[in-house]
């Protein structure tokens, strides 16, 4: 089981679209406005975690739902779940200006995590940037955002641990003004190298 799982992770480095990481680089490098990340479960975690990097490391104003229960909580009490982030995005005044960033496993749809679907709604209508990082096939996060990393698996182990080398390699990129066509082989290649040593 031990090789297995680790072959998986070895299979989804090789598959990552890597051009589509260097799309969302170029749009992120340019990018003026506030970041707002999105995710539930572990990726909720993982996005109080993105948001630290992206304000301390890449210098983008950040903030995610997740690190505020009361309020998260509340809208979820008052209103449902399923309006939970986009209650927050409309009262953060989302805009034109602003961005989404999507950290999910299955990447949302009006079944599952339907309050990732409603906020991209909204981040929409209010044009807004939209970007993620999602496992499975993409869902309502593919099928709406500017730019999308998909991670191909269906475990969601895997997929939220490439979240963080994704965005931590997206930050590093960003911090660090490296040039406008990097090499986003090399935190691959490592996660590769991790993955043999390990098994």
């Amino acid at each position: 089981m031990i090789k297995i799982y680790f072959q998986e992770i070895k299979d989804v480095c090789d598959a990552i679209d890597q051009e589509e990481i260097q799309r969302m680089i170029e749009a992120l490098r340019s990018f003026q406005g506030r970041l707002f990340i999105l995710g539930n479960g572990g990726s909720a975690a993982n996005a109080s975690h993105a948001v630290n990097d992206f304000r301390k490391i890449a210098g983008i104003e950040t903030y995610a739902p997740s690190d505020n229960v009361a309020e998260l909580s509340a809208w979820t009490n008052d209103e449902d779940w399923k309006y939970s982030f986009s209650e927050w995005l409309k009262e953060s005044k989302i805009n034109e200006d602003d961005a989404v960033f999507v950290l999910s496993v299955n990447g949302g749809n009006d079944i599952v995590s339907p309050n990732i679907q409603l906020a991209l709604e909204i981040a929409k209508s209010r044009k807004a940037k939209i970007f993620g990082i999602v496992g499975k096939k993409g869902g309502y996060t593919k099928d709406i955002a500017d730019c999308c990393i998909i991670i191909p698996s269906t475990n969601s182990g895997i997929v939220e641990s490439f979240q963080s080398i994704i965005w931590h390699l997206l930050v590093s990129h960003l911090a660090h003004g490296i040039s406008s066509t990097p090499d986003t082989s090399y935190i691959l290649k490592n996660a590769d190298s991790t993955a043999t040593t390990l098994s």
